[in-house]
């Protein structure tokens, strides 16, 4: 049987305006590219989507670029080595990169991390062990600063991110731990399968007063994935000295209008809060600390992850709207 000669890409169509369609994307069959002095050739396996991919479809000035209008969009995937002209990388490694939204890529050999396929499934290493892991581990307990006996709170607690950082903070010796959810099945997950202490469906009504329900005696840490509404009710629930890490503000994301600020701003002051925005590759230096630690506790069981998988690269449009519209329980990810 011939080897494939045909590879498939996801480029940025055009720039969204609002929430993103299917018409923002091509979908482009190529050839499978050949590597280069010093590259690997990678049949990519799982790729990774992630909310941070909607500001990079604007031409807004961020931490990262944006992506360009004709090109192959980018992101963290994981794949197979087909082909190398590096020691060190032999066809079969399974190798993390960024150059997702694609079949096959050609990377430099620096731009890869190899990963043990027999230490934790593949998959993994894209969500509870991969980027998402890493910024729940240092957004709890770098930018947060955790402590044993914090009541914490956590909104899009249901995510690939949320989901690890409520669990977490229970097994480091969190007081409570809250989390809302965009479902009744979510909310339910959270507590019998994550070991939330309390959950509940922002849906379900004012997200201030079932916030302040669930922890009638405050929080003191809130790990924000969701702004606006989340945002402002995490204020008024603010324990003295509270600390607020800001992952995320996917209710903002597709917003065509400047968004209010939450309007009780000034309970900053007397409050004295701390609120601290989180970036993962600031933390770099931390994965190593994180999978040694992390890992364990994955293989355990005392972990609990999930993961949401959408088969084919031409569905990833289709998984990213998803993404977006809050479809996934845990990890979002695309199966190639």
């Amino acid at each position: 049987m011939n080897a494939p000669t045909q590879a498939t890409e996801i480029r940025l169509a055009s720039r969204p305006h609002g929430v993103p369609t299917q018409d923002n994307f091509d979908i482009v069959d190529t050839e499978i590219p050949s590597p280069g002095a010093g590259q690997i050739l990678v049949r990519n396996l799982f790729m990774s989507v992630d909310p941070a991919m909607r500001g990079r479809m604007s031409s807004a000035k961020s931490y990262a670029p944006p992506f360009e209008v004709g090109e192959v969009m980018s992101g963290g995937a994981l794949g197979e080595v087909v082909e190398s002209t590096v020691d060190g990388f032999k066809p079969g490694d399974h190798v993390l990169h960024q150059a997702g939204w694609r079949t096959h890529a050609v990377l430099d050999a620096a731009r890869s991390v190899k990963v043990d396929a027999s230490a934790a499934p593949l998959s993994t290493y894209l969500g509870v062990l991969g980027m998402p892991g890493l910024t729940a581990y240092a957004g709890l307990l770098v930018s947060a600063e955790f402590k044993p006996g914090d009541t914490v709170f956590v909104s899009g607690a249901a995510g690939a991110v949320g989901s690890l950082v409520g669990q977490l903070a229970k097994l480091k010796g969190a007081k409570r731990v809250i989390g809302s959810a965009g479902s009744a099945e979510k909310v339910r997950h959270l507590i019998d399968d994550l070991g939330f202490d309390a959950a509940f469906n922002y849906k379900d009504g004012p997200v201030t007063e079932q916030l302040a329900a669930a922890a009638p005696e405050g929080i003191d840490v809130y790990f924000d994935n969701v702004g606006g509404e989340h945002l402002e009710a995490a204020i008024a629930s603010m324990n003295l000295h509270g600390r607020i890490a800001v992952c995320g503000m996917i209710s903002v994301y597709n917003a065509t209008e400047p968004t209010p600020a939450p309007r009780n701003l000034p309970q900053i002051i007397a409050k004295r809060l701390t609120i601290r925005g989180l970036l993962v590759i600031d933390h770099w230096s931390l994965r190593e600390q994180f999978v040694t630690e992390v890992a364990p506790l994955v293989a355990s069981g005392e972990i609990k992850y999930s993961e949401t998988f959408v088969d084919g690269i031409r569905n990833a449009p289709e998984a990213f709207l998803g993404l977006l519209g809050g479809a996934n329980t845990g990890k979002m990810l695309v199966r190639l």
